[in-house]
């Protein structure tokens, strides 16, 4: 998959994907202003173009990385897994389907998606984020 920011300054190659997954978690809601659509792409992911990304280290674990120019989000980033998660707009040309929905439990009432999908909490992503770090 290729996509770029909104000014085009950095582009961005990635493994092609379909499944998205969609966080309601509270800072994902204040970085994208909404629940965050997100295709996981693991660590095959290239950024180029004039400037280098700039990043926000958000939690122990991962770090955020925008545009400097123009703030188009442009991944986030577990560092020890070295997996990015990237936001589905980047990639104009995608047809993705909705797989799942994380930190279900921090969702506010005022917005409902219709996909009927497996939900997880935030007690249940840590805890499978535990286990997944214990068996790196």
């Amino acid at each position: 998959m290729e996509g770029s920011c909104l000014c085009s300054s950095i582009t961005v190659s990635a493994p092609t994907e379909t499944e998205i997954g969609v966080c309601h978690c509270s800072m994902c809601r204040r970085w994208s202003g909404g629940p965050m659509l997100a295709v996981h792409c693991g660590s095959g992911v290239a950024f180029s173009g004039q400037q280098p990304p700039a990043t926000y280290r958000s939690s122990e674990w991962a770090e955020r990385g925008f545009c400097p120019t123009c703030g188009t989000h442009l991944f986030y980033h577990l560092l020890l897994s070295d997996e990015y998660i990237l936001p589905v707009g980047l990639f104009q040309e995608q047809n993705f389907e909705v797989a799942n929905q994380i930190f279900i439990d921090e969702k506010p009432e005022y917005y409902e998606l219709a996909n009927d999908t497996p939900k997880l909490t935030g007690e249940q992503v840590f805890a499978q984020f535990a286990q997944a770090q214990g068996d790196a």
